[in-house]
């Protein structure tokens, strides 16, 4: 497991990006803003003279950017078989025309090769086509194995470029992947593309794994160990496949969480018919108790810049979404809706919070403002939880459960319209979104 997770990083470390000048900066946008979204019809066309197992390596990284765009839901990629044009000279200009005819307003055609080095290289433009200019053009450079990761970039830039936002592709989700009955569910930590592939496990198994969470660089992840005798905390380093326990806390400990820069963990203790909030400093593991009602406090969550935390609490009756300073001071109620709340969780923006909300037998996927107003519900079912932001804070991940069933992973955008399941072949529950991997 050590020498593919060592692999993974070495494969992560080698990817390379060169830019090259655009010709024209033009104003072709895909709207992001309105109520109703029209999806950009966009033709991508990426040739190769290289295959791999699969086949042409070019189709391939040519289905994976159509796959991103599409879930989006600000793209409309164009079927190929309506391709008018079947040959394009990544260094010549296309004829407009031909793609004009099947209504597509941007174009994306690239050529894929081995260079001398044995290395993929995939060089791509991206064009208005009404205005016939280049918006973009860039290469790619990485191992024959990790096209996928070449594909994700490109689709980031694309969408960059034509939503002005920052792309989310380019990442990964951990989870917990579920299987077996429900009586003896084994629950492994597992990673994967933010699209489903590459799927590896990090734990064998033997015990359960809970709630775990990336830090600000990708590297590492936190979780909860639940085994026959203990419930602890762990910090596992992805690039090393190395874990350790972040120490002996007495009390049942759950729902752990990275400060935003990586130097403090929070997370809930139970103790003595309680349970509080506290942090602890990674560096000289001292600790800080943050909350002491007699009541649940749990789900702590930082805030983008670090200085403030969300968490649930039922010290008002029902479980409530509260907000405090990050030295425990200052705590505050922000909801005050029918139903219980619970995992809150702030945007990278830090302009909204995530939360599950619980209300007359069913469960919803929702966001507010990250003072509470202007609560909206985006989602809702028999059982889904734990949502977690994409880097961008425009997509929200979380999990879905059908009565007697196994768990999925599910997309939404804040505006509810643009929902996807995320492929996966078995269950899966608990997801946190990486950053953007560098």
């Amino acid at each position: 497991m050590i020498r593919s997770l060592m692999a993974l990083a070495s494969v992560i470390a080698s990817l390379s990006c060169a830019v090259m000048p655009a010709q024209a900066q033009e104003p072709l946008r895909a709207t992001v803003n309105q109520g109703v979204i029209e999806p950009l019809p966009i033709a991508i066309k990426i040739d190769s003279a290289a295959t791999n197992a699969s086949g042409n390596l070019g189709t391939q990284i040519s289905k994976v950017v159509m796959a991103d765009l599409e879930r989006s839901g600000f793209f409309r990629p164009i079927d190929p078989n309506a391709f008018i044009q079947s040959q394009l000279d990544v260094n010549v200009t296309p004829n407009f025309e031909n793609w004009r005819t099947i209504n597509a307003q941007a174009l994306s055609n690239g050529m894929a090769f081995i260079d001398g080095q044995g290395r993929l290289q995939v060089d791509f433009r991206l064009w208005d086509v009404f205005s016939e200019k280049q918006l973009l053009g860039m290469s790619f450079t990485a191992t024959p194995e990790n096209y996928r990761r070449i594909a994700h970039k490109i689709a980031d830039a694309i969408y960059e470029k034509l939503t002005g936002e920052e792309g989310y592709f380019d990442t990964r989700i951990v989870f917990v992947a579920e299987s077996g009955g429900r009586a003896k569910r084994i629950k492994r930590l597992a990673i994967m593309d933010q699209d489903g592939a590459n799927p590896s496990y990090l734990t064998d198994g033997s015990y359960k794994v809970m709630t775990p969470r990336f830090n600000a660089d990708s590297q590492e992840i936190t979780y909860m160990a639940l085994r026959d005798d203990s419930a602890r905390i762990y910090i596992f380093n992805i690039e090393t496949g190395r874990q350790e326990t972040v120490g002996q806390i007495k009390g049942m400990v759950f729902a752990p969480r990275f400060s935003p820069d990586g130097s403090k963990l929070a997370y809930s203790v139970a103790q003595g018919g309680n349970t509080d909030i506290y942090v602890m400093d990674l560096r000289s593991r001292s600790t800080r108790r943050l909350t002491t009602e007699s009541s649940i406090e749990t789900s702590p969550s930082f805030s983008a810049d670090g200085s403030t935390i969300v968490f649930t609490s039922d010290r008002g009756g029902s479980p409530q979404i509260y907000a405090m300073n990050a030295d425990g001071s200052g705590i505050r109620r922000i909801t005050f809706g029918g139903g219980s709340y619970s995992t809150p969780v702030y945007s990278p923006k830090g302009d909204l919070i995530a939360f599950t909300k619980q209300s007359s037998g069913r469960f919803s996927i929702g966001v507010m403002g990250a003072d509470g107003s202007g609560e909206r519900l985006l989602t809702s079912s028999y059982l889904e939880e734990g949502p977690t932001w994409a880097p961008n804070g425009r997509y929200i991940m979380f999990f879905r459960e059908p009565p007697g069933g196994m768990p999925s992973l599910w997309t939404v955008d804040v505006t509810g319209r643009v929902e996807r399941a995320v492929p996966y072949p078995g269950g899966a529950s608990d997801p946190a979104w990486s950053p953007r991997l560098k």
